[in-house]
């Protein structure tokens, strides 16, 4: 036998050894799919509307910075109906807030009658904030999901303001619910403790002001009782610089609370909020629920704060995860959840590993049968493929779903056939008269030019596949292509070295086939 044989048969052989040690060294050997596993499936809507909305008031407020820090007069700025009017002071300097607003490049400026400016967002700045919304919303929860503990997740853009999430094996559906959709805008705010807001109507609430709501829940009744408070809109700070969030236990009231911590800008803006406003109460809010509103007693340094309420320590755990991933910048709503069964996932399984075991078995009793000893040895060659392809998968943690198995029966399929060309092309080469060295060289170099063809031009489909189809689609893609890679090195190499080694070991004049 060859030497060049002899390092062709170790390549394969040695792939396999290590597929076996990953199969058996791990608990889960094969990570399922939501198809396989169970789970929910989450269909989300995304407030794009209210990104565009939040983006155009934070723009007022940059274009008003921008021109009292270039001395420009501003009498009002308002926003409705997604645009911004500025009503400058001096006539003379209408067209020198026109012009600094320009410089920003992302706007379009309209001059009104008298010293009014209309400015509009601009097509271009409107599709990127469309984009980077679902973007960022797509990083955000897969951040909280990685927190919250669930592995295996699938999340995915569908369409231009829906995201399709698939959580496999999810056992507490409600309280993962509760973490992805929650928008944690958290915000730092004065209370208004110039009026008494108990006294208050809804049509005597004062310009600049509003009423939030917090819970109190009774420690005797664990009754939840709503407590109103009067709130400046001024928004002093937000959680966009918290850098950590922690559950920590107050030792005192053993309760627990979120600890923040903030980066050097939010500690700077924190440390200057607490300085100028010692003695009146600073409003801690959570999408519009004021969590607390305790009184500043003294400058706080350091970037350091706290939120305390009455909650449990697995609402202090959740509300610290989403601090912690960052705000959504946009409202989410459930549209559609749907939840898979365990026992549907262990019918699929069952029904998925009989199919390719059936499938998988007659193909190989006729291999051996038609192609006798050849095809006895291209049916170990197939069981060397399929352990490399599950311990590749192993290895890379790709997650198996039922097209995935699909994908496992096709790839098999596909590597039978490869040496099937091979064998037909060495029984061609027999007839001629040629011996059986002559014979395997040509059949082997001839045929593998069609086979390296065939598995190069599926390779490329699945990639596609893999790259713009969905979960399902990109399970069957990412078998097939474990697959096609694990069916070239056993048809071409371990093929030919194992009938090497039969010819060499029994000296055979002729070869079964």
């Amino acid at each position: 036998m060859k030497k060049y044989y002899i390092v062709n048969l170790a390549l394969p052989i040695i792939l396999t050894l290590i597929s076996l040690a990953y199969i058996f060294s791990r608990e889960e050997p094969i990570k399922l799919g939501l198809d396989l596993k169970g789970g929910v499936l989450l269909t989300l809507g995304v407030d794009i509307e209210k990104a565009i909305e939040s983006n155009i008031e934070k723009s007022a407020l940059m274009i008003k910075d921008v021109l009292e820090r270039t001395k420009i007069d501003v009498d009002e700025v308002k926003v409705k109906d997604n645009s911004i009017t500025i009503k400058v002071l001096i006539s003379n300097e209408v067209d020198k807030a026109i012009s600094e607003i320009e410089k920003m490049g992302i706007y379009i400026i309209k001059r009104e009658g008298g010293n009014e400016i209309s400015i509009f967002l601009s097509n271009k700045e409107i599709e990127r904030i469309k984009k980077n919304t679902i973007d960022q919303v797509l990083s955000v929860i897969k951040n909280r999901i990685d927190q919250f503990g669930v592995a295996e997740v699938d999340i995915r853009k569908a369409g231009e303001d829906k995201i399709i999430i698939a959580l496999p094996g999810l056992k507490n559906p409600e309280r993962a619910l509760n973490i992805i959709g929650k928008t944690a805008r958290l915000e730092f705010r004065l209370l208004d403790e110039e009026h008494n807001v108990n006294s208050l109507s809804n049509s005597s609430i004062p310009e600049g002001s509003e009423i939030l709501y917090g819970r109190v829940v009774d420690r005797k009744t664990k009754r939840e009782i709503k407590v109103p408070y009067l709130v400046k809109k001024d928004v002093l700070l937000t959680g966009e610089h918290i850098v950590d969030a922690r559950v920590m236990v107050d030792s005192m009231r053993n309760e627990p609370y979120v600890a923040l911590q903030f980066d050097p800008i939010g500690a700077k803006i924190f440390e200057k909020i607490t300085s100028e406003n010692v003695g009146r109460r600073l409003a801690i809010i959570l999408d519009n629920v004021v969590y607390s509103a305790p009184v500043i007693r003294e400058p706080i340094t350091g970037g350091r704060a706290s939120i305390t309420g009455s909650f449990s320590y697995e609402e202090a755990h959740d509300l610290a995860i989403v601090l912690r991933a960052g705000t959504l910048p946009a409202p989410v709503t459930v549209l559609e959840m749907r939840t898979i069964g365990p026992s549907l996932g262990e019918d699929s399984i069952k029904t998925g590993i009989k199919a390719t075991i059936v499938g998988v078995t007659l193909v190989y009793i006729f291999m051996a049968i038609y192609y006798q000893l050849a095809g006895f040895l291209a049916d170990l060659s197939m069981v060397s493929c399929l352990l490399i392809i599950l311990g590749a998968m192993s290895a890379f943690g790709a997650t198996l779903t039922l097209p995935g198995i699909a994908g496992l029966a096709l790839t098999t399929a596909m590597a039978l056939d490869s040496n099937v060309i091979i064998f037909e092309r060495i029984r061609e080469e027999l007839r001629l008269g040629r011996t059986i060295r002559n014979a395997i060289d040509a059949g082997f170099s001839r045929a593998t030019i069609t086979v390296l063809d065939t598995h190069i031009t599926t390779l490329i489909s699945s990639l596609i596949l893999f790259e713009y189809g969905t979960g399902p689609v990109k399970g069957f893609a990412v078998t097939m292509g474990i697959g096609l890679i694990a069916s070239l090195i056993t048809s071409i190499l371990l093929t030919r070295g194992l009938i090497e080694v039969v010819i060499s070991t029994f000296k055979l004049k002729k070869l079964p086939i």
